[in-house]
């Protein structure tokens, strides 16, 4: 009797592969197993599309703010809508790494002179000394020419709240360092929406921000890190596309 049990046992394990194998080799090679694969490698690997910063499962959007421009006139979070744009957080007086940042700004600034919707909001983490009078000096010297690049003062802690709170970019006083103020140097790029956007990396998980800090001609720094800019203006091209 056990003879004839394993025997068949056997024939009814033949008949599964033979019969089921097939169909569910051909449902993982065509359905829902490998589209989904295909999904969540094609966008990190191509970045055909890009990633909702979400935050406690939401996608982030820029807080609402009010501050002054070069030109002393209020710029809210509401100008910017409908239009993609770069967020830094930076001063004037900045010795080290804001002059790089802003020179990266120019640069993209350049690059998209011919799309209207296109945007920057550069926030002084030193708004004491940064005046609208001198951030319109600064604005001249860099030969800032975007109708839509604003570079904005105001309360202090208001902007320390948009930067820490808000976006999660670090700025801070500090007597220590040189210029007396330390920050992040990342830029953050802003949908027509408000939302949060970025590419992902090669693991799959959105890079967040942009470092703002190593030029295209660069490359990479001493470091080792590799510029992004080239990057950012790929990812700017396709949210501005969505207009055009």
């Amino acid at each position: 009797m056990k003879k004839y049990s394993y025997v068949g046992i056997s024939f009814i394990i033949l008949i599964f592969g033979i019969i089921f194998i097939p169909k569910i080799v051909n449902r993982v090679k065509g359905t829902s197993i490998v589209k989904n694969d295909r999904m969540s490698a094609s966008n990190p690997i191509t970045n055909e599309k890009l990633a909702f910063i979400k935050l406690n499962g939401e996608p982030k959007k820029v807080p609402d703010f009010a501050f002054l421009n070069q030109d002393s006139i209020l710029i809210t979070n509401h100008d910017y809508k409908g239009k993609v744009y770069l967020v830094e957080f930076f001063f004037t007086s900045c010795p080290t790494i804001c002059p790089k940042m802003n020179r990266n700004l120019v640069y993209l600034q350049n690059e998209l002179k011919d799309h209207e919707n296109f945007g920057i909001a550069s926030f002084t983490i030193n708004p004491k000394f940064d005046t609208p009078g001198r951030l319109k000096k600064y604005a001249e010297n860099y030969k800032v020419t975007d109708p839509e690049w604003h570079f904005l003062t105001g309360d202090r802690e208001d902007i320390y709240e948009l930067a820490n709170a808000g976006f999660n970019i670090y700025a801070a006083e500090n007597p220590e360092v040189p210029g007396g103020f330390e920050h992040n140097g990342y830029f953050a790029l802003i949908d027509q929406e408000g939302y949060v956007r970025s590419r992902y990396d090669s693991s799959g998980n959105p890079i967040i921000y942009y470092r703002g800090t190593i030029g295209v001609e660069e490359k990479v720094d001493e470091n080792g890190e590799e510029e992004q800019i080239t990057i950012l203006l790929q990812d700017i091209k396709k949210l501005l596309e969505k207009d055009e």
